[in-house]
């Protein structure tokens, strides 16, 4: 250091530092505004894409809540869909065994008045089968009892006997 010291030569040292003056002024006026511009265009660079990151983050967020609310809509939709499906369904069905009922109770009251008039009918003939073959019978039954004279008059004495008699 004292060598240093010893061999200093102002003249040296003023060349020394106008030469690092003038290297300053050439590097501030071609590096360092170059440099810093890059250095700031980097930071805006990426500032901007760390906005545009965080923007479309809240985007995605939106568009995901917004698909969300979607699909729970769509499921809502659906849901009451199928639930009107079954409401229409069972009302389809009541009706539907209702009318059957309904026909069904028709059906047998038809056959029930069919049933009836047949019944009728078959009496009203049996009545008057029976009644033709009284008739007959009585006819033969007459014949045969009043062919002969004492076999009529045993039949009147009979009858008054049991005229009296009641």
């Amino acid at each position: 250091m004292d060598k240093l010291i010893n061999e200093f030569s102002a003249g040296l040292f003023f060349w020394q530092i106008i030469l690092f003056v003038l290297l300053l002024i050439l590097l501030r006026r071609f590096a360092w505004k170059p440099i810093l511009k890059a250095v700031n265009d980097r930071e805006e660079g990426i500032k901007n894409a760390l906005a545009a990151a965080e923007e479309a983050k809240k985007e995605m967020q939106n568009v995901t809540a917004d698909s969300e609310k979607l699909l729970q809509e769509a499921r809502a939709e659906r849901e009451a869909m199928l639930k009107e499906a079954r409401q229409i369904k069972e009302k389809m069905i009541a009706d539907a065994k209702e009318q059957a009922q309904v026909e069904g109770d028709k059906m047998i009251r038809a056959a029930q008045q069919s049933i009836e008039g047949e019944k009728k009918a078959a009496i009203a003939d049996i009545k008057n089968q029976v009644a033709s073959l009284s008739v007959e019978i009585a006819e033969k039954v007459l014949r045969d009892e009043l062919g002969n004279k004492d076999k009529q008059l045993k039949l009147v004495d009979t009858l008054v006997d049991d005229i009296k008699l009641r």
